[in-house]
């Protein structure tokens, strides 16, 4: 997720251990994103890409490899949530149910645990369909077991759960009521947690499979990545899995996942710096394809734009690893939106602290009338 605060890393490097992969396959025209969520219309098969900021950026395609085209803001008047006013949207969850696509955000503060996930409805996922349903009734301040964002659904039967956090506590996990909007009422509970990085655990992600739950997490600095952290401290994922999506989960090695057991399925290699914060599709003709963001190495000196990648898994001993063979495409930027210059906005009212005060697109004032105005990545710049 982005604006996470500066830890010192007491890095363990267990698990890391030197792999070869893939490069990221193709991809063409808008290939800028961060926290990206992928799904296809059931309509018409089209892919739709949600991304962090820009109060939810969308696009689409017809393949998983483009040509993306941007096509708007899920929410751009930002969320209905008592006390987030005017605050960015962060690390978008999307599925489909009955009829409806769910759409599942996080409002938060700058490196702290005053955050909430919310919830949107649409019939079809285009800008201008979104309909924001608010809270969700997860929710975090100092002092709590975890940090409420990062929200992941996954669907057991006719139940469905949630799974979310960052850092504080790791990894938690919700039940949602029928209606998809609210939690069910019961109490939440941790599924993952590590000590790497003080709890450097994010953005999880639940995957079914063949009597098996895939538990994708990222760990490490995802986005303070200039100059560069560590070697080894920056953002990578890592897999457990359980026969239950409630708990259970465990690595490779059998360590279990909630005392810092993961087993590493992609990390940086060659230009690729600092993947993660990804998810699984099943696409049709190609297979299970992980995607998430990374750093492109080869942008010379815009060493903090992320871009969208992806890679067909493949399962021996029913464990996901990404193919060490002949490198897929190398992934394109033609007109990416990470990739451009920001544009500064002419006047108009300062923005508040925590609120946006740059970035990719943004149209915004760039002042603050509290705190200054600091630059995060390419996307997005915050007062603070």
């Amino acid at each position: 997720m982005l604006l996470r605060i500066v830890v010192a890393f007491f890095v363990s490097f267990a698990g890391l251990a030197s792999a070869a992969y893939a490069n990221p396959g193709a991809c063409s025209g808008d290939c800028g994103t961060h926290d990206p969520a992928v799904i296809r219309r059931t309509s018409d098969g089209k892919f739709y890409r949600f991304s962090t900021n820009n109060f939810i950026s969308i696009a689409s395609a017809s393949s998983i490899a483009g040509p993306w085209t941007y096509l708007g803001q899920a929410l751009p008047g930002g969320s209905k949530i008592s006390g987030f006013s005017g605050v960015d949207l962060w690390a978008p969850d999307v599925l489909y149910n009955n009829g409806l696509y769910y759409l599942y955000y996080s409002v938060s503060s700058f490196g702290t645990q005053n955050s909430a996930i919310g919830v949107a409805t649409s019939p079809s996922m285009d800008p201008g369909t979104w309909t924001d349903h608010g809270a969700t009734g997860v929710s975090s301040k100092t002092g709590s077991a975890y940090n409420a964002i990062d929200a992941n659904i996954v669907k057991v039967g006719s139940d469905f759960y949630m799974s979310f956090g960052s850092f504080w506590g790791a990894i938690y996990q919700v039940k949602m009521d029928s209606g998809l909007l609210k939690t069910a009422g019961t109490s939440s509970y941790q599924i993952a947690w590590t000590s790497f990085g003080n709890g450097a655990m994010e953005g999880a992600f639940i995957y079914y499979r063949s009597g098996y739950y895939y538990l994708f997490t990222s760990w490490g600095n995802c986005c303070q990545l200039v100059p560069r952290p560590a070697a080894g401290t920056e953002y990578h994922m890592r897999v457990c899995r359980s026969t239950s999506a409630t708990g259970g989960f465990k690595d490779k090695n059998g360590v279990d996942c909630k005392s810092s057991g993961g087993t590493t399925i992609l990390e940086s290699h060659d230009y690729v710096y600092a993947p993660g914060h990804g998810g699984v599709i099943d696409v049709p003709g190609v297979g299970a394809v992980l995607y998430y963001h990374y750093v492109n190495n080869n942008q010379g000196t815009n060493q903090a734009a992320t871009y969208f990648g992806w890679n067909v898994l493949e399962w021996p001993s029913d464990w996901p690893v990404i193919s060490t063979g002949t490198s897929t495409t190398t992934t394109t930027t033609t007109t990416s939106r990470a990739a451009q210059t920001t544009t500064p906005a002419a006047g108009g009212n300062c923005a508040s602290l925590y609120g946006q005060c740059g970035g990719q697109g943004f149209t915004g004032p760039t002042c603050c009338s509290s705190g200054t105005c600091k630059y995060s990545n390419d996307w997005y710049s915050q007062c603070l």
